[in-house]
């Protein structure tokens, strides 16, 4: 049984997200135009979190070869997923413009998606303090860290799967299915048709 839960203070909303992401946008097209690195890698970093669901040390380790987006492909492979686990996660056409727009304009030819100037690949601790910087600059709430985008993208994928528990458990490798409940818990249809049919007027003169 899972000794955590999911609340609505640890994930982004809509709005937030729209904030996050014009935000971003807004430093990439700047530091492209500046032949800058650093505001559009940033970009890329988070829209892969919010886009994937993947763990920041998964992101770490990422490999250019584990991309496939060859014609009709939208896919990455985790290698270093959670407990040793391989996974293939599927991503939308959005994505796959914006890593293929990062891999032209990278000044680097490193096997990994994001190098760093100290080794091979970027370290946890380096990705989330891009994610502290692109949040303060959004203006986001400081209790957010890069785990946020990871809760953000399941109870994004749950909602727009209908609700389907088993793809967010395939989407995000978790190792058992109790852990993608929790986003059902927070996120029920019947919890929040059950609430909107309580305030009814309707409802309310059935009980009269």
């Amino acid at each position: 049984m899972s000794k955590w839960t999911i609340t609505p203070d640890k994930y982004l909303h809509p709005d937030e997200v729209k904030k996050l992401r014009a935000s971003l946008h807004a430093n990439a097209l700047l530091a492209k135009s500046k032949g800058r690195q650093m505001g559009f890698r940033a970009m890329v970093i988070i829209e892969l979190g919010l886009s994937t669901g993947l763990r920041v040390g998964e992101i770490s380790k990422l490999k250019v070869e584990d991309l496939q987006l060859k014609r009709g492909q939208n896919s990455l492979i985790v290698r270093s997923g959670k407990g040793g686990k391989t996974r293939v996660v599927q991503f939308g056409v959005n994505l796959k413009n914006i890593i293929l727009e990062y891999l032209e304009y990278r000044n680097t030819d490193s096997e990994y998606l994001f190098e760093s100037e100290r080794q091979d690949f970027m370290s946890v601790s380096a990705l989330q303090k891009v994610f502290k910087k692109a949040a303060k600059a959004a203006d986001l709430p400081a209790r957010y860290s890069f785990h946020t985008l990871r809760h953000t993208f399941c109870t994004m994928i749950y909602k727009a799967s209908g609700y389907n528990l088993r793809m967010v458990s395939q989407m995000a490798g978790h190792a058992s299915q109790q852990t993608s409940a929790l986003y059902a818990a927070v996120m029920s249809q019947d919890v929040q048709k059950a609430v909107e049919e309580m305030e009814s007027k309707d409802f309310l003169d059935s009980l009269s």
